[in-house]
């Protein structure tokens, strides 16, 4: 089964007029891939997921297909339905992805041995690896230490995205071996390297996106010092970032970028005037440097 290593980048999912911006979406994830994310997660939380049919969402994920090769791509799969989601699972499968990104049931809560229950369904009927999800913040489903370490024992959850705030759990899955643990919180990125992850799920590198894989390059490389260096670089950005809800300040700075369009499906709103300005500051910030190193 695949190992995931590096920083995949959950793309969000540009709009115009209500509508999926495909062709915005093409500049987007092709420029990502021109920075060497490892790479690219289609339809999850920061793509808007939850605001996209399952129509829109397979539409998405057919046009990364076209662009990215299918082993760097990922697809979000997330519902409180268990028969819809194996139904999207299996529409899903027909398609060739290098695994699918599935958190807890949302909304239900769902005890210790129902989220082992789901896990094990979905991963029975999967034919790509799984990557875990935990992020209860959002889902209202929080993982006992125990049950977490049974369900990455299936053979076909290979990964963890590790947004679960909880240092216990991260350290025992690091010390099992069982699974790759990917940082799914970016403020948190350079300690969960350095304990053993094996790369990150960052919104946050969809801007500066170079200097978040030299990051994972330099503690792979044990240049622990540098990535330091560059870690607390990129804080400031980290915490603009999620200033307001996610995905908002990311397209945000995207469109300051002329990427992308800022705009978001309601009831999400766009970055506030007090953020794009925090965010225009710092690219200037960043252009001044470097006209400075040139």
């Amino acid at each position: 089964m695949s190992s995931f290593q590096g920083i995949w980048v959950p793309v969000v999912t540009p709009f115009h007029d209500g509508a999926i911006d495909f062709i915005g979406l093409h500049q987007l994830v092709s420029h990502l891939l021109e920075k060497h994310v490892a790479g690219i997660m289609v339809c999850t939380t920061t793509g808007e997921a939850a605001s996209l049919s399952r129509q829109e969402q397979l539409q998405v994920l057919d046009a990364v297909l076209q662009w990215v090769p299918a082993h760097r791509v990922v697809m979000g799969l997330a519902g409180n339905n268990q028969i819809e989601v194996l139904q999207f699972q299996r529409e899903i499968l027909q398609r060739p992805v290098a695994g699918l990104l599935v958190p807890a049931p949302s909304y239900i809560r769902p005890s210790q041995a129902g989220l082992e229950a789901f896990f094990r369904t979905v991963a029975d009927a999967s034919s790509v690896p799984i990557i875990l999800y935990d992020i209860p913040y959002r889902t209202g489903a929080t993982f006992e230490q125990a049950t977490l370490l049974s369900i990455v024992g299936h053979e076909r959850i290979t990964a963890i995205k590790d947004c679960g705030g909880n240092l216990g759990n991260t350290l025992a899955l690091l010390a099992s071996g069982k699974v790759d643990v990917l940082c799914g919180e970016d403020i948190q990125i350079f300690n969960a390297l350095c304990l053993g992850a094996s790369g990150a799920i960052a919104a946050s590198a969809h801007v500066h996106t170079e200097q978040f894989v030299m990051l994972w390059q330099q503690v792979r490389d044990n240049q622990l010092a540098q990535a330091r260096a560059t870690f607390f670089g990129l804080m400031p950005l980290i915490n603009t970032l999620f200033m307001e809800p996610n995905p908002a300040p990311v397209k945000a700075a995207l469109a300051l970028e002329g990427l992308i369009g800022s705009e978001l499906r309601a009831p999400m709103q766009r970055a506030s005037a007090a953020v794009v300005s925090r965010l225009k500051h710092l690219q200037e910030g960043c252009n001044r440097g470097a006209q400075r190193i040139a």
